[in-house]
């Protein structure tokens, strides 16, 4: 198994009830793996808003979007095996 920690990015607002539900539901997908999770709340970082502005939260790995509103499980689960590699 590779050790170099792998990366996650939610862009998201503070207040927002589904950003709270995909953090809640990543939680359990990604505990056991050696992944850090990075919070981006929009509303602090203005660079980020026209790209996501209402449309959040989105659950990226790199420069690749994972999912968008809601988690997608499968997709989680497909970058984190393509990515233990």
């Amino acid at each position: 198994m590779s050790t170099d920690r792998r990366e996650l990015t939610i862009y998201l607002r503070r207040w927002c009830h589904l950003c709270e539900d995909l953090i809640a539901a990543l939680e359990p997908v990604v505990a056991g793996h050696d992944v850090i999770v990075h919070h981006i709340d929009i509303d602090e970082h203005e660079e980020f808003e026209e790209a996501y502005g209402e449309h959040i939260p989105v659950l990226c790995a790199g420069g690749r979007e994972l999912c968008r509103h809601r988690l997608d499980e499968g997709a989680v689960r497909a970058y984190l095996l393509e990515s233990r590699a």
